[in-house]
Order: C-alpha cells, then sequence, then structure tokens
C-alpha cells in the first residue's frame, strides 16, 4: 500500500480486528467492531465490542437499529405484565412526554407491546427482556506513523482516556516499519495504554504484533474527566481541573456506544463516500478491501470522496437501466455488499 492515509490505515484495523482479535490467543467471544464512535468529548477510531454469544443472539430480536438512550430506558425497565407506563418505568429526570413518546416510538418498532388501559392510560409491557450482551469494550487510536512528536500530541488525550476508564483497555495501533518501537517512544504515552503494530501488506496472516500490552481498566468504578491541565510552562503552577464521572453514568454510556456500534459497524463509511462516482472501487490493496479513486490512482479519504471533488463523475445512467451489469448501478452494488458483509457480523433474529 504505497500511501497510507489515516482513514485507510484504519479501515485496515477494522479489518485485521475483525479476522484476528485478540491479538494473542483464541477468540473467546463474538465480537462487533465500529469505527469513530465515543462520547460527545471524545470519538475513538476503532471500537471493539466483545459480546456474550447468548445475549447476543438476543439483542437480534430488537432488530438491526440502534436503540437510543431513551429506548433503552424504556426496554430495559418494560415489565413482564402490563403497567401503566409511568408506574413501570423509573423516573427518567426529564419530562414524562419524552418518555411517552419513546414508548410509542419502541411500540412501532415492535421491541415493545402497548395498550390503552383503564382512563386511556397508556400501558406496556415488554416482548423480551434486554439482554446483558456487552462483555467488554476496547478502544483504539490509529495513527499510522507514530513518531515521538504524535506520541507526544496523543499522550494528552490517552491520559484523559485511561482516567475515564469508559473501555475496559485503551490501545494505540501504528503501522508495523519492520523496526521496533523505541522504548523512548513508548515512554511519551501512558503506560496503561497498549501499543499494537499493524503490518498492513499481512493481511492474510496475523500481521500485528503487541509492542507493549495494556492494563486493563475498571469501567466498573467511577472515573475521572479531566477538564483543563497546566500546560506545562516553566511559570505555569495551576492546578488541574477534574470531575468526577460515576458508575451509572458510565454503565448507560457503554451500553449507548454498544448499541451504535451494532448498528453501524465500520463499514458505514460509504454512508459518507460516493460510491455513485464512475470511479469509485472497491479494490484489493494488499489483501484489504478498501475504496480506491480510479482518478486518483489510490485510496482516497472520506473528505476527498464528496460531489464537490473535480474529479466526480456521476455513473452513466446507462449503467443503472435494466438491471446492468449491477442492479441498481457500481455505486448501489458496492453499498450491498458491504452491508451484506455488515450482516453477517450480526445473528440471524429467526435463529434467537
Amino acid at each position: 500500500m504505497s500511501s497510507l492515509s489515516e482513514f485507510t490505515f484504519e479501515l485496515a484495523v477494522c479489518q485485521w480486528v475483525e479476522r484476528h482479535w485478540p491479538p494473542a490467543g483464541e477468540r473467546e467471544a463474538p465480537i462487533v467492531v465500529a469505527r469513530q464512535l465515543g462520547t460527545r468529548g471524545r470519538r475513538w477510531d476503532t471500537i471493539i465490542v466483545e459480546c456474550d454469544p447468548a445475549g447476543l443472539r438476543e439483542r437480534a430480536r430488537f432488530g438491526s437499529e440502534a436503540l437510543n438512550s431513551d429506548l433503552l430506558h424504556v426496554v430495559e425497565h418494560a415489565p413482564a405484565e402490563w403497567a401503566w407506563y409511568q408506574d413501570a418505568l423509573p423516573h427518567p429526570g426529564y419530562p414524562w412526554r419524552y418518555v411517552r413518546d419513546a414508548v410509542h416510538e419502541a411500540a412501532d418498532r415492535g421491541v415493545i407491546e402497548t395498550r390503552r388501559g383503564a382512563n386511556g392510560r397508556i400501558e406496556l409491557r415488554r416482548k423480551w427482556p434486554y439482554p446483558d450482551w456487552v462483555r467488554r469494550i476496547v478502544a483504539i487510536e490509529n495513527k499510522p506513523d507514530l513518531d515521538a512528536s504524535a506520541a507526544r500530541d496523543l499522550r494528552p488525550q490517552i491520559e484523559r482516556d485511561v482516567a475515564l476508564s469508559l473501555a475496559d483497555e485503551v490501545w494505540i495501533a501504528t503501522a508495523a516499519t519492520g523496526e521496533r518501537v523505541e522504548p523512548a517512544l513508548i515512554e511519551d504515552v501512558p503506560v496503561q495504554a497498549g501499543i499494537l503494530t499493524v503490518d498492513v501488506a499481512a493481511s492474510t496472516d496475523d500481521g500485528a504484533d503487541v509492542a507493549w500490552h495494556p492494563q486493563t481498566l475498571d469501567p466498573s468504578e467511577p472515573g475521572t474527566r479531566i477538564l483543563e491541565r497546566p500546560d506545562g510552562g516553566t511559570y505555569d503552577a495551576s492546578a488541574a481541573r477534574f470531575e468526577y464521572a460515576d458508575a451509572a453514568w458510565k454503565a448507560d454510556k457503554r451500553l449507548e456506544i454498544a448499541e451504535r456500534a451494532y448498528a453501524r459497524g465500520w463499514r458505514s463509511y460509504v454512508e459518507s463516500m460516493r460510491p455513485d462516482c464512475r470511479h469509485f472501487q472497491l479494490a484489493d490493496e494488499d489483501g484489504w478491501l478498501l475504496p480506491r479513486c480510479g482518478a486518483k490512482e489510490r485510496s482516497q479519504t472520506a473528505s476527498e470522496c464528496h460531489g464537490g471533488c473535480p474529479d466526480f463523475e456521476p455513473e452513466p445512467p446507462a449503467w443503472r437501466q435494466q438491471g446492468w451489469p449491477i442492479e441498481g448501478g457500481p455505486g448501489a452494488g458496492v453499498r450491498s455488499l458491504l452491508a451484506r458483509q455488515r450482516e453477517r457480523r450480526r445473528p440471524n433474529p429467526e435463529e434467537s
């Protein structure tokens, strides 16, 4: 792979993780891999959700779309027997009318049942218990060129990840260069974070090495949000500002992240690109199936691939007509292929 942007490397890491995670040992549980997910203040490049097998099959009953925080509040607490929703659900901390809207949405999606009870009150009951399907969450920051400067720039963010401990493990993935990772470079990042070197030219084998093993964090305990810290200047004696994140907030946020990962996967990158351009290709790059621009003759980035690109050319109408050569045209074929690959990573709801 001659030119390796962070976007291209990120997709390669997602493919490697899907095939070979964990980096040492046998896989003991199914995984869901996604990209560009996190909290309002922090977005991780790659997310790995290690799942309970039985719980993951039960989760499939709730459909392939994500359950947001409002819907999770409903399905997690929906009773086994009919009850007025305000009696059945714990107070959400915001007006009940928003809960009522979420109850209707959950019913429309078929994940709970509702009826009109006495005095026209909305009653609900669950169809299935919402499962405990998430075992662990692993966060990876991708940095193909991890030189000393990049490591120093990453340090404050990785320190925040470790302090908050929203994920069970935090890793940095970098491109393998054939050279060992310098000890001085490892010292530039927090020791709690692991360092993974990925060989993008060896995708069919176990082409990654652990340069530094991470420490396991404890998401069940309260975490610390680092809000502001001294800039490190000679005369900077100011104190860091921080606040605590309680365990309940972390548990809710982890489940929301896992739900979005379940729905999106990592192949959703195509939704923000233009596969309907005649130059868009899915090409085999040293064993990795990655987007490629025929006009640029390289793997493009997501920010480059848009309708305003000077090389953008819509597919000729003839490509989309009469089902030839692909039903709906090559762009539709690319979307369909990636959607099928994403679906294969989820259990079949009918087998649950």
